[in-house]
């Protein structure tokens, strides 16, 4: 499936400075905010996380008002949240931009933070329009750019989320942009360009922000990964863990690379730490997976039980259930259903793959060929997209002998 959105919604803070003011007539000019990480704000380590997220809320008790403080706390939240798997956290995130908004509504540090809200919170449109009506005020500002491309990019519109990117990266070449163009990369089958400006993307990234090193560090992993560069998708986990100790997308990153070499145990046992600290469906499908080649199978049903639970109320992804029930023969009629639901809302490649591998495992060979063109229409060449293509094509082939 697609990256987390917090790669991309949060993405659009690992590095995203305080905007330019040049196109803003005088009236409207505001003070500027930095983002965690950068000069004149809080690292983003843990402990400061911490400390910011009860600094902001304190500031917030006296001042509803403080736009600052609505921002910087906002910044801080989504980053908690992306290293506890707390999804709630940006609702409260939403309420402090919305009492801002409420007295000041061309607020635009408060507006443009709420678009990156919404966009964790998977409100992709609501994100689109929030960031438009902000890039109203400033046509300028790359770190909106970055916002609208990666709404686009979740509900598969990649011609616009590509020109975004673009712009964002024209106006402002920096790790935050880097990123963006990493992932564009991937998403059109080219490895290597994707690696390359994921490592800009590291370079670019100031020591003050070790979360944002951590992410970074993970994702250069995962493209190791997926062309079977093992040691050095290791690598890159254990620098990810060394900038951020505890980050799940190095925790997750690790066992992932543990699992391709065949060592079982070892994932699960990384695995089980990684839930104690930040569960996550994945996690549980996964150790699920991995009890399972253990021959331990009433435990992996159990993890698996409560993987779907996890997908369907604490972080709702119809099209990952639908993938995941797909891929392993369960509930089939169901995962047809919650593709096709997906399906109707978005349509980027992931989403069109579930739908193509619920029809497939359904029967429904037409159905599935149809979906899977699309699934392919980028030239990703993400394995498990490449891998139900091949068996759906296979499929064609057979039917047609017969």
């Amino acid at each position: 499936m697609s990256k987390n959105i917090l790669l991309i919604g949060a993405g659009l803070i690992v590095a995203g400075a305080a905007c330019s003011t040049r196109s803003a007539p005088p009236a409207e000019r505001q003070i500027a905010v930095p983002m965690l990480g950068t000069a004149g704000a809080p690292t983003t380590s843990r402990d400061d996380l911490t400390k910011t997220i009860a600094g902001m809320e304190s500031k917030l008790a006296s001042n509803p008002g403080d736009a600052v403080a609505a921002v910087t706390l906002a910044d801080a939240l989504l980053r908690q949240a992306r290293v506890t798997g707390n999804a709630a956290l940006a609702f409260r995130a939403e309420r402090a931009l919305g009492r801002v908004l409420a007295g000041q509504p061309d607020h635009h540090h408060a507006r443009r933070m709420l678009a990156a809200v919404q966009l964790s919170q998977h409100r992709f449109r609501d994100a689109i329009r929030t960031a438009e009506r902000a890039l109203q005020a400033r046509r300028d500002d790359a770190w909106l750019m970055g916002v609208l491309g990666d709404a686009h990019l979740e509900l598969g519109q990649y011609e616009e989320a590509f020109a975004a990117f673009e712009t964002m990266g024209r106006l402002r070449p920096d790790a935050a942009a880097y990123a963006r163009a990493s992932y564009a990369r991937e998403l059109q089958g080219d490895w290597h360009g994707a690696i390359d400006f994921m490592e800009m993307a590291l370079e670019a990234t100031s020591a003050r922000d070790p979360e944002s090193l951590a992410w970074h560090h993970a994702q250069l992993g995962q493209l190791y990964l997926a062309i079977d560069r093992t040691s050095d998708a290791r690598r890159e986990f254990r620098h990810a863990e060394f900038a951020f100790p505890g980050h799940p997308a190095a925790g997750e990153g690790l066992a992932r690379a543990m699992t391709a070499a065949g060592e079982h145990a070892a994932a699960l046992a990384r695995v089980r730490v990684q839930l104690s600290q930040a569960p996550s469906p994945s996690l549980l499908a996964l150790s699920g997976d991995l009890l399972s080649a253990l021959g331990r199978a009433d435990e992996a049903e159990a993890q698996y039980r409560l993987a779907e639970a996890a997908w369907q109320t604490d972080a709702p992804e119809p099209a990952r259930l639908a993938l995941f029930l797909a891929e392993r023969g369960r509930r089939i009629d169901d995962a047809v259903q919650l593709a096709e639901r997906a399906a109707a809302d978005r349509t980027d490649i992931f989403t069109t793959d579930a739908l193509a591998w619920a029809y497939f495992k359904a029967g429904r060979l037409d159905d599935a060929q149809t979906a899977i063109t699309r699934a392919l229409r980028t030239g990703s060449r993400d394995r498990a997209i490449q891998q139900h293509a091949s068996a759906i094509a296979a499929a064609v082939r057979e039917r047609t002998r017969r």
